[in-house]
């Protein structure tokens, strides 16, 4: 899926952008940023929460490219409602799946992907990362695939932190304390793994 273009810069996100790397903002001040039209916050954000939305889209479809265009439709509806999350938990995942049984719920009721937050913005406004989300997606489709073969091969630590994330749909956090690590340990585990299948699938 390719990313948000946002034009403009406002005071909250020129204070927010002395801290550089995103990808240790908690998902409160991700979404702050995101709020503010900080392109790189909803970069990390989407990044960071990818794999559970497309996997928990692919295992109530069964279909892989309704699940694609549902999971645009439901970071597009983040992306408009960033301005009134209210943190209640350490992550936003419970937010985002909120998000996503409702843009299920309304498709299966009109019968169509529901697709009012991308026509709020602008079609081209939201592209899914075809790298990311094919991986993604073989791996939450099953693991009978080539992805399920290459999970396989990962090292220990990194498998397991994908396979909680992507197959299991964990938090960041619960995956965090059932490991002893840290959430952000967990992070670069689930990235790592995904970057080596994106280079094993490539090869293949």
């Amino acid at each position: 899926m390719g990313l948000v273009t946002i034009g403009g810069r406002s005071g909250i996100e020129l204070m927010m952008s002395f801290v550089s790397d995103r990808a240790r903002w908690s998902d409160a001040q991700l979404l702050a940023g995101v709020a503010a039209r900080d392109e790189r916050a909803f970069s990390a954000f989407y990044r960071r929460h990818l794999p559970m939305i497309v996997g928990w889209c692919v295992r109530r479809t069964r279909d892989p490219e309704l699940a694609a265009d549902l999971t645009a439709e439901v970071f597009a509806a983040a992306l408009v409602s960033a301005a009134r999350y209210e943190p209640t938990h350490e992550s936003a995942t419970g937010w985002l799946l909120g998000i996503a049984r409702n843009v299920l719920g309304h498709s299966v009721r009109h019968g169509q992907v529901d697709a009012r937050a991308r026509e709020r913005l602008g079609a081209s406004c939201l592209i899914v990362e075809d790298a990311d989300l094919a991986v993604v997606l073989e791996i939450a489709a099953g693991q009978d695939g080539a992805a399920g073969h290459l999970l396989a091969e990962l090292p220990a630590d990194e498998r397991t932190a994908v396979r909680a994330r992507v197959i299991e749909e964990r938090a960041y956090g619960e995956i965090a304390r059932s490991l002893g690590c840290s959430e952000m340990v967990v992070r670069k585990r689930v990235s790592r793994g995904l970057a080596r299948l994106r280079a094993g699938l490539a090869t293949r």
